[in-house]
């Protein structure tokens, strides 16, 4: 045990980050050397109700409740004292989708995460008429095809908001969002800083909308950018989080933001020509540019920085989650033959025979949808996996295809955004594929062909990004959040850094001319399935 931060908890000198991310909520606790103290976790999933990728509000609070307990039993075994207060806290969570609340602040609608891929018609309307994209899983876009499908919730709707910004209101009593999480609902204007307002005044004038009561102003959260305060941890929101009440009210708390942004501070990927990967259940790639694009594409998202600098992100909805039932379907194999191997073992015997495959993975084929993907213009998913009667079907092989599937839809959106000539002296990498020493870096170096770096904090990923930017908030008023995240937090940051290997880089180019080809069997599956 470390007596110092023994002190530190004991004098409120922390801050807490919580992020629900697709399958765990995480919670670190960080020291004033924002270093991680203790941490916690809690699994969860989400469902398929009526059509539609939801989370329940009992999913939400008692998820919330078993991720503190985990956090704050380690507090207890570590440091022998429980934890009752923290000087600052913070909460993040999965960007965009749809949360409307009527003016009792009783959900209207079962939450709609980003995963739902049922907003094509207003998604297309919304960018014809801004010339800006507006991707189906942000809330606009929710919000007007709910407009157009003439939902009864509509008109009783009081503010809409995202998965972090409503677990801060109910935290907090402040209606406010983080500017990155912000710009996942609706486009921010870059010199404003605030939700452009040429935008809004163009949506609140559609014929469509024009009728309602309320305008976009009236539902749409207040922005601050990182470093602000956001107010205080009331005594109802501690009582969320810890039911014995152990945890007490007054924790000053930072801007809630979304995992974009709290993955680009925890890889220090702030500052222009800095990019980062954050790889998980769903993967997306954001990029801080020097320059506005040349035009629109579909494809690509703009969004912000948490401090408002605009940012281009490729979004893909399917990264691991068919990776992790084919792992799954290992472990019980091996478990018929009596052996009973962890989930690291697997992980990392599996993950290490990928590279033992050819460099083009020997004629196999994956595909790795299981929803809908937009970057190559899926609405459902089916995933798949195939192989030609002479492919070279061995385990390297086929966990070589797997890895090189998951990234193949980031690959085609990254293509397009570096035709666009933005140049990335590194993209830092974090999230479940990089766990695995060096194989997910050679892997996506190959794809991208663009050096990988990942930190020894990447493993602590956006629940200690949210914890450092609460951090921030009290230690770095006179620093700009690049600056401070330079000086204090990534110093003396360990990196390993994996550039790509030629031969890796024309297997994979290979690859992905016959993923390319294989997108019309795909669609087959798709059309015979969901059609």
């Amino acid at each position: 045990m470390d007596r110092k931060y023994k002190e530190m908890i004991l004098a409120g000198q922390t801050s807490l980050g919580i992020e629900f991310g697709s399958t765990r909520i995480k919670a670190v606790l960080i020291g004033q050397d924002n270093q991680k103290i203790a941490s916690g976790s809690h699994t969860w999933e989400n469902r398929l109700e009526a059509g539609m990728w939801t989370y329940t509000l009992d999913d939400i609070w008692g998820g919330l409740r078993a991720c503190y307990k985990d956090l704050s039993s380690e507090v207890k075994k570590t440091y022998g004292i429980p934890l009752e207060t923290v000087g600052a806290m913070g909460v993040s969570a999965m960007m965009h989708g749809y949360l409307a609340f009527d003016g009792q602040d009783q959900l209207l609608v079962p939450f709609r995460t980003w995963r739902n891929t049922c907003t094509a018609e207003a998604a297309k309307q919304l960018t014809d008429l801004f010339g800006f994209n507006i991707p189906q899983r942000w809330s606009i876009a929710h919000l007007y095809q709910a407009i157009l499908n003439q939902e009864e919730h509509v008109s009783n709707i009081s503010y809409i908001t995202t998965l972090a910004g409503y677990i801060h209101y109910q935290l907090t009593g402040e209606s406010v969002l983080g500017i990155g999480d912000a710009s996942g609902m609706f486009p921010i204007d870059n010199q404003t800083r605030l939700f452009d307002a040429e935008m809004m005044a163009k949506f609140d004038a559609l014929d469509t909308v024009s009728g309602l009561d309320w305008t976009l102003a009236d539902v749409l959260p207040s922005i601050l950018p990182a470093g602000e305060e956001a107010g205080r941890l009331t005594e109802k929101g501690a009582k969320a989080i810890d039911p014995t009440g152990t945890l007490k009210a007054g924790a000053l708390m930072c801007p809630p933001e979304g995992d974009a942004g709290t993955g680009m501070v925890a890889t220090n990927s702030v500052r222009q020509r800095t990019g980062n990967i954050s790889a998980g259940t769903s993967v997306f790639a954001m990029a801080v540019l020097e320059k506005s694009l040349s035009q629109v594409h579909t494809e690509i998202d703009m969004v912000t920085t948490p401090c408002g600098d605009p940012v281009a992100m490729v979004h893909c909805n399917n990264f691991l989650g068919d990776i992790d039932a084919w792992v799954k379907l290992f472990g019980e194999a091996a478990r018929a033959f009596g052996s009973d191997p962890d989930a690291d073992a697997l992980y990392g015997t599996l993950y290490n025979l990928a590279l033992e495959g050819e460099a083009d993975g020997g004629n196999l084929m994956a595909n790795n949808y299981i929803s809908g993907e937009h970057v190559t213009g899926f609405s459902h998913g089916c995933p798949m996996f195939l192989r030609l009667p002479d492919a070279n079907f061995s385990l390297a092989n086929f966990m070589r295809v797997q890895l090189y599937a998951a990234c193949a839809s980031l690959k085609i959106g990254m293509d397009i955004l570096f035709g666009e000539q933005v140049e990335l002296d590194i993209i830092n990498g974090h999230g479940g594929f990089f766990k695995v020493p060096l194989v997910g870096q050679k892997i996506m170096a190959a794809a991208l062909g663009t050096p990988i770096s990942v930190m020894a904090t990447a493993g602590d990923g956006g629940p200690w990004g949210i914890a450092v930017l609460a951090s921030y908030m009290i230690n770095g008023k006179d620093e700009t959040l690049p600056d401070y995240l330079s000086k204090n937090i990534f110093n003396n940051a360990e990196s390993s850094v994996v550039a790509p290997s030629l031969s890796d880089q024309a297997g994979y180019n290979a690859f992905i001319e016959r993923y390319k080809a294989s997108l019309a069997v795909e669609q087959a599956a798709v059309t015979a399935y969901f059609d």
